[in-house]
């Protein structure tokens, strides 16, 4: 199983790397759905590298909600395995839960991607179907898991400031990280901030806020304000931004 995994990224760097192990993981893993999510200093930065747009949709659920599998996996540093997403008795991750079995989740499998003791991401496995991974596919996945490594060092030795407000285009590593799906939302975050006068935080969790009451991702909601067709007042109240406003 390792060496067909290994297979799927030969030749291959970064993004494409992460995009072609999430493929293959549905392909010998009898899951629906991967996507690998970057983590630093604790926080999920971007989705780098997914099997296709509704794996990657569903793991920014996480990053919207603030919760999910991928978020318990770094905390705690070992998998974690839902075989059926939405259980009655299972209360974990309300608004994730909602959002992906909406989506058509039914099954998640949080694998986390460690190096020399540090999480540095997570594979996700969705799967449309209820019922728990079988040990092959278990172990096939654990195995992705750490080669998905790879591509992830791929982008942290890149040359990429991450706590810059925004990265110009043309430096090294951007490529890559114009890939993650979050970048927008740092942009976005950084409008909020000279916009309203607030810092980092209220910013980003007014735009969480948004996206949670809308059912939407906060990557959407954060293209909306970065392209300027969503304009955040200070009394926290969304308008549309007049066509003055949209040529300014």
């Amino acid at each position: 199983m390792r060496g067909e995994l290994a297979a799927a990224m030969s030749g291959a760097t970064g993004l494409l790397a992460a995009d072609r192990l999430c493929i293959a993981c549905v392909d010998l893993l009898h899951v629906d759905g991967a996507a690998i999510s970057l983590i630093l200093d604790g926080e999920s930065r971007g989705t780098f590298g997914s099997s296709g747009e509704s794996s990657r949709r569903v793991d920014d659920f996480q990053f919207t909600f603030g919760e999910g599998p991928c978020i318990d996996a770094i905390a705690t540093g070992r998998p974690v395995l839902v075989a059926e997403l939405g259980h009655p008795h299972d209360p974990r991750w309300p608004a994730f839960t909602a959002a992906a079995v909406a989506d058509g989740v039914r099954a998640v499998f949080a694998l986390p991607t460690t190096i020399a003791a540090a999480n540095i991401g997570v594979l996700d496995l969705f799967c449309t179907e209820r019922g728990p991974l079988s040990p092959d596919s278990l172990a096939g996945g654990l195995l992705a898991a750490d080669l998905a490594a790879l591509p992830l060092l791929d982008l942290m030795n890149a040359d990429v400031d991450w706590e810059a407000e925004s990265v110009a285009q043309g430096s090294d590593g951007w490529s890559e990280l114009a890939s993650l799906q979050r970048v927008e939302v740092y942009q976005a975050t950084g409008m909020l901030i000279g916009q309203l006068d607030i810092d980092a935080t209220e910013a980003l969790a007014r735009l969480r806020a948004y996206a949670f009451a809308v059912g939407r991702t906060a990557s959407e909601v954060a293209w909306d304000i970065v392209e300027r067709r969503l304009v955040l007042d200070d009394d926290a109240r969304w308008r549309r931004p007049t066509s003055g406003e949209q040529g300014s």
